[in-house]
């Protein structure tokens, strides 16, 4: 809790709360859900990917946003998103029938069904952009259409999920984080759309992947003019 409040009050000392949602509303100190370890590994590792936490902005109604096109109005590079779930109990053979959801802020490091508060000033909370939900295939993939994410104040780039069992039993909740050169591409060359610069939070320093990056880093490949497309492995105990 005193990272917590460390955080708190620097970004209040530079000013940046108001323009952005609170960093440090995504600490693993309030981890919501499911069951694991910090040791996870995207790369294929059999063991529970790590457990994050749902951060301040979590889904209200995930049942009633089942589409793999999560764009909405929003503006920014693609990015096709590539989840696959595997099963730590059945030696990590595929999962089918997991139930997906994920939601990642836009361009401009906002998301939807919140604001018009200190956590997020831009008032966003009657829409539903960038949040969507999948059921794993045979090979336990799911795939969503999206835009590569802004960022905020204190927050390394990333992307939320929340895992589920075919009966809606919470499997396991964390993030995805990205390469530091995809980001540095996107926001110093895709200036039409990212107007922020680079992100002011290192994955190594930010308060959710410090512990557990090499789990948590997505594969990302494609450039600015063609779109991304970025891969992930996560693994529950189903």
């Amino acid at each position: 809790m005193e990272r917590k409040k460390f955080l708190k009050k620097s970004l209040s000392a530079i000013g940046l709360i108001a323009l952005s949602p609170i960093a440090n509303s995504c600490n693993k100190n309030d981890l919501i859900g499911g069951s694991g370890t910090d040791t996870g590994d995207s790369s294929g590792s059999c063991e529970v990917s790590p457990v994050e936490t749902e951060g301040p902005f979590p889904t209200k109604t995930p049942s009633s946003l089942v589409s793999p096109d999560i764009i909405s109005d929003r503006t920014g590079i693609p990015l096709t998103i590539k989840i696959t779930v595997n099963n730590s109990n059945n030696s990590c053979a595929a999962l089918e029938g997991a139930i997906v959801d994920i939601w990642h802020c836009d361009k401009d490091g906002y998301y939807s069904e919140y604001g018009g508060s200190g956590m997020q000033q831009a008032n966003y909370s009657s829409v539903h952009f960038l949040r969507g939900r999948q059921t794993t295939d045979t090979a336990g993939l799911v795939t969503f259409n999206s835009i590569f994410p802004g960022w905020y104040s204190g927050r390394a780039p990333h992307i939320h999920v929340h895992i589920y069992d075919k009966n809606g039993s919470s499997l396991l909740v964390t993030q995805i984080a990205f390469p530091t050169d995809i980001c540095d591409s996107v926001y110093t060359t895709a200036t039409d759309f990212y107007t922020r610069g680079t992100q002011d939070t290192s994955n190594s320093s930010d308060n959710v992947f410090a512990d557990s990056l090499a789990s948590e880093l997505a594969s990302v490949s494609g450039n600015v003019n063609d779109g991304f497309e970025l891969k992930h492995i996560i693994t529950v105990a189903a």
